[in-house]
């Protein structure tokens, strides 16, 4: 099968129009005084003096020869030069022009914005902000100020974009959670009013419809949030800041942004998320905070750059527990994949090696996090991914042991529940993380779940599953990854015989797993 490549698709026709457009046309020689000159910057002729005699006045032998008489241009004034020069067209335009081509080259094709779909186009190229000197009329610049220009230009064509692949194949990521979050909102009111049709109703399978149903369930919930705020001790106050706007919310209550001032400087904020812990029906206290510090002493103790890190545990005013974690302004993995249909392939690659690189630590660590999804992992605005909410996690080996515990029950979500943990049979906890993973990584490739659930007797699309993995031409949504490699790797993560499950470890070892280039961002946590 030919391999898959990263790079999008060939702009459209309009962008390399719009290119050339972008321009602008040579000088012109200086004409006679009988021709126009056009000011660059009001863009309209002006007319040039006419003659005092009338033209209907003259014989025709005049006109001839007025005609064959070169016409003498006056020498301009010191004044007339002043004027001409702060409103001529920019001498250096076509050099300033070349600069801008050359940065928006540094973007190239495999560029996508990040409210678009993963499948756009090459985006429209930004225009250029003219600099002080320009708006001034200055006519010339030195090469520094060139190179000045061409570096402001590259950094603000990048800026807009959410992720791009430099010529030497690295490649960056820019996300912005509240542009995001924006986005979402305006899509789930065009749903409620009606202006668009449920996606549900199309694609039973996609992100977008589970999105919507969870959403129309906590719209009561959300609604209460909104109103009663968190109950904030004078100690998370001193230590963290004041707990205002919600960034996230699931069965465990709600996430905040606490704002603390930089103490180095005043200008600046400190910012941390704080997870406020609602309990569950028929919890007594005791319970509560032995679950509640079950999952502290968890996530407290691991250190991974894709492991989230987690500072604090603390107690409100009202009983309840507060978690403090550090915060990461790119959103949840959900949410970019919901807002942007898909993901491209190069950056699908990058976020799964960072997933497979934190739950590889958490499983030599003895810990099993039992409930991965894209909501529960986190992302930093240069694409650092981060494993949050460990609510479900356990011990499955302690330090001092080798052979790890076999667990039993059902927890998670379903579409990523393995299909073990619905037997009444006790199974290893790392192989249900590693179907997981391999379940979220089509959903970042395909932007839909693959199932339902994972039971043969229960979901239409679980049983094609099973049995198209066994046939010759395979299983559809797998077999759109051409590249043979990825597709061996995802149908081993999701083989229904756990036993034969490979690891993390595995993963990352394998042919794909090693060749998956990671962003310096995600490779330190950044």
């Amino acid at each position: 099968m030919a391999e898959e490549s990263s790079t999008s698709s060939a702009p459209a026709p309009a962008a390399a129009d719009k290119d050339a457009n972008n321009v602008s046309p040579p000088p012109t020689a200086p004409t006679s005084t009988a021709s126009s000159i056009t000011s660059s910057q009001q863009g309209e002729p002006v007319q040039a003096p006419q003659s005092s005699v009338p033209q209907d006045t003259l014989t025709s032998v005049e006109k001839s020869d007025r005609a064959a008489r070169p016409v003498v241009q006056k020498r301009p004034t010191l004044s007339s030069r002043i004027t001409r020069m702060f409103s001529q067209r920019d001498s250096n335009e076509n050099a300033r022009d070349t600069v801008k081509r050359e940065a928006n080259e540094r973007i190239p094709e495999t560029a996508v914005e990040e409210t678009g779909s993963g499948s756009d186009s090459r985006p429209d190229l930004p225009s250029r902000t003219s600099s002080k000197k320009e708006r001034m009329g200055s006519v010339a610049r030195n090469g520094s100020e060139v190179k000045k220009e061409k570096r402001d230009d590259a950094a603000q064509t990048a800026a807009s974009k959410r992720f791009w692949v430099e010529e030497n194949g690295e490649h960056f990521h820019q996300l912005k959670g509240a542009k995001r979050q924006d986005k979402l909102s305006d899509m789930f009111r065009d749903l409620m009013l009606g202006k668009k049709k449920d996606h549900g109703e199309e694609q039973p399978l996609s992100l977008m419809s589970s999105w919507v149903d969870q959403i129309k369930n906590e719209k009561d919930k959300m609604a209460k949030e909104k109103r009663d705020g968190p109950n904030a001790t004078v100690s998370l106050v001193q230590k963290y800041g004041k707990c205002q706007e919600i960034v996230g919310r699931g069965a465990f209550g709600i996430v905040r942004i606490a704002h603390k001032a930089d103490p180095n400087n005043s200008k600046q904020e400190q910012l941390y998320a704080v997870k406020e812990f609602r309990r569950r029906p028929q919890e007594d206290s005791k319970k509560y905070s032995k679950r509640l510090n079950s999952e502290f002493c968890i996530s407290s103790s691991l250190r991974h750059p894709n492991v989230i890190h987690t500072l604090d545990l603390l107690e409100d005013a009202k009983g309840d527990y507060c978690e403090v974690m550090e915060f990461c302004a790119g959103g949840d993995l959900y949410s970019l994949v919901l807002a942007n249909g898909k993901l491209e392939v190069t950056e699908a690659d990058c976020y799964f090696a960072q997933l497979m690189r934190g739950v590889e630590y958490i499983h030599e660590m003895g810990v099993a996090h039992r409930d991965l999804k894209p909501e529960n992992l986190l992302l930093t605005t240069h694409g650092a991914l981060k494993i949050t909410d460990f609510g479900n996690g356990e011990c499955f080996r302690m330090a001092w042991e080798t052979e790890p515990h076999m667990t039993a029950g059902l927890c998670g979500s379903a579409p990523y529940i393995a299909p073990e943990e619905y037997t009444d049979k006790e199974f290893d906890p790392r192989a249900v993380d590693v179907w997981a993973c391999g379940v979220i990584y089509m959903a970042m490739r395909t932007g839909r779940h693959l199932w339902r659930v994972a039971k043969k007797d229960e979901d239409e699309f679980y049983e094609n599953y099973i049995r198209g993995r066994k046939s010759e031409e395979g299983y559809a949504p797998i077999e759109t990854l051409h590249r043979a490699r990825c597709r061996n790797v995802i149908y081993s993560i999701l083989d229904p015989n756990a036993s034969r499950r490979i690891s993390a470890h595995q993963v990352l070892n394998s042919e794909w797993g090693k060749g998956i280039k990671l962003c310096k961002a995600g490779e330190q946590g950044l």
